[in-house]
């Protein structure tokens, strides 16, 4: 095992040490809604990365699910009601 000739200075063991130091990260607005975020980073409010939507955002997933919802609402709906709107519709043309 290698073992050190002399002792190294505080000069030389802290200019090696200089570059651990944590960098203060640059915070950026959001071009859309203007909400703080880190650089080259997706809007985690809007989804929106330089001007472009790329992302789907918790509630744009809410609204889809909606959306979802009522349309199956009324396709169970619609099917529902078809035989009663058929069968009065035979029963009025025979009387």
């Amino acid at each position: 095992m290698a073992v050190p000739k002399r002792k190294q200075s505080r000069a030389r063991t802290r200019s090696r040490c200089t570059h651990h130091a944590e960098q203060v990260k640059s915070i950026t607005h959001c071009l859309n809604c203007s909400n703080p975020l880190n650089t080259h980073q997706v809007c985690a409010e809007c989804g929106f990365y330089k001007g472009v939507k790329v992302m789907a955002t918790k509630s744009d997933r809410a609204v889809k699910r909606g959306q979802v919802r009522q349309a199956k609402d009324a396709r169970t709906n619609a099917t529902q009601q078809e035989p009663v709107v058929e069968a009065e519709a035979t029963t009025t043309p025979n009387s």
